[in-house]
């Protein structure tokens, strides 16, 4: 899922002598983190990543030349998350042992708008089941890392130093962000389908672990994780836009919004709910779910039937109540 373009460089702040006014890593990573829980359509997405191993086969084009560097690539990214990865293209049942099948295609397989691609196969959005993967032979090198990325479930196109921006010169190696995404993505702290605000603390203390000043960034997060909910409390009310770099990308869409605003609906909610990143009140957690259901969202529906069942099964019958009078 890489993407050509031409990034306009400008050379007045680079020359700026106000050096110690440079952002620290926190505020420099906070809308990367926001923005890589979004889906290019337009709407914000659960967290999705693997529970085994990862086999991975290779074939196509001009395997030889492009074979261990598209490993490598997978090998520390996975590593990075405490994923093993096993290389079983050698191996006679390759094709069927192969979790991940990375195909490098001829140049004329794919677009120069996008020479590279991902799909994510999954029953549920939890558990990755199985990925497949189309690099073009010429930019293969170039997008080993972004899609060793969203292989391991990181969806987002965010901006910052991070090999997942369409916009960015860096496509070789991981950086300090990458990191930041892979460690949170696959904390103890976040489990499998968890929804955009019960990633987001954990994306952020990590940001505010590898910050100089860990007191500010301290401070930040919370201001940030706070602003955060604000705005989209407002965006599922149907104002506001989505993330910046999103619209950038080229690939959002009417209908990806208009879903984006109800699953927002149904986010806070839970949000809400499980106190994550804002204090818990079941009051507004309540009326989050009921918006999110009346605009047709089936978790809200279920959630909400769920909850009128506990609480009709926990209530004593009138006989029963007259009987304990």
């Amino acid at each position: 899922m890489w993407k050509s373009g031409v990034i306009a460089l400008f050379a007045a702040a680079a020359l700026s002598p106000c050096l110690a006014a440079q952002p620290d890593a926190f505020q420099r990573g906070k809308d990367t983190i926001w923005e890589v829980l979004w889906h290019q359509s337009g709407t914000a997405t659960r967290l999705v990543r693997w529970g085994t191993d990862i086999k991975v086969r290779i074939t196509g084009v001009n395997v030889a030349a492009h074979r261990q560097h598209t490993v490598q690539a997978l090998r520390d990214v996975a590593g990075e998350a405490g994923v093993k990865v096993i290389d079983v293209t050698d191996q006679p049942d390759a094709a069927t042992q192969a979790n991940v099948k990375i195909e490098i295609v001829p140049d004329s397989a794919l677009s120069e708008a996008q020479p590279c691609e991902t799909r994510l196969d999954f029953q549920t959005e939890t558990t990755i089941d199985s990925v497949t993967m189309q690099m073009r032979d010429s930019d293969a090198r170039r997008c080993a890392y972004h899609e060793s990325m969203h292989v391991m479930g990181v969806r987002g196109h965010p901006e910052g130093d991070t090999v997942l921006n369409y916009f960015t010169s860096r496509t070789e190696g991981l950086g300090p962000l990458d990191k930041v995404l892979l460690r949170a993505w696959y904390s103890p702290r976040v489990r499998p389908g968890a929804t955009p605000f019960e990633v987001l603390p954990v994306l952020a203390d990590e940001l505010v672990a590898i910050s100089a000043n860990r007191a500010r960034a301290q401070k930040e997060r919370d201001a940030f994780l706070a602003d955060t909910v604000n705005r989209m409390q407002a965006f599922a009310q149907g104002q506001g836009d989505v993330p910046k770099i999103i619209k950038d990308c080229g690939k959002v869409t009417e209908n990806g919004v208009r879903y984006g605003r109800l699953e927002m609906s149904y986010f806070l909610g839970v949000a809400y709910q499980n106190g994550a990143s804002v204090r818990q009140d079941s009051a507004r957690a309540l009326q989050w779910l009921q918006r999110a259901a009346s605009l047709g969202d089936r978790d809200a529906k279920m959630q909400l039937a769920a909850a009128a069942s506990e609480q009709a099964a926990g209530a004593p019958s009138e006989q029963a109540a007259g009987a304990a009078r």
